[in-house]
C-alpha cells in the first residue's frame, strides 16, 4: 500500500503552490485561523461579541462575521480587535529582495 505525505495529497487534490486555486485556499486558511484565534482569546476574556464590538466601534454581527469568516476586513478593522483583546500584533512581509517587519 502507497503511502502519501500531505504535500502530496494537497498538490493533488487543492493544486500545487503558486496555482491561483492552491493560493486561494491558503488565503482562506489563513483567514480562518485569524478568525478563530478572534474568537478564542474573546472567549478566554470573558467578552462576548457585543463587548467587543462596542469597544471598537462595529455591530455584534462585524465581530460574527470576522469570527467565521463570512466577510472581508479591513486591516484598520483587524488592527482595533487585536488592541481591543490586548495582543501583541507582528506583521511580516516577504518580497523579492524586501522583508519588511512590524510590531
Amino acid at each position: 500500500m502507497k503511502t502519501y505525505t500531505l504535500d502530496e495529497v494537497q498538490d493533488e487534490l487543492i493544486g500545487k503552490i503558486g496555482t491561483p486555486r492552491r493560493d486561494q485556499y491558503e488565503y482562506e486558511l489563513q483567514m480562518d485561523l485569524i478568525g478563530s484565534a478572534i474568537k478564542q482569546t474573546r472567549q478566554e476574556r470573558n467578552m462576548t461579541q457585543e463587548e467587543l464590538g462596542k469597544l471598537i466601534g462595529v455591530q455584534k454581527s462585524q465581530i460574527s462575521r470576522i469570527e467565521n469568516h463570512t466577510s472581508n476586513v479591513t486591516m484598520n478593522t483587524l488592527l482595533k480587535v487585536f488592541t481591543a483583546l490586548k495582543a501583541k500584533i507582528k506583521l511580516q512581509v516577504e518580497l523579492p529582495n524586501i522583508n519588511v517587519s512590524v510590531g
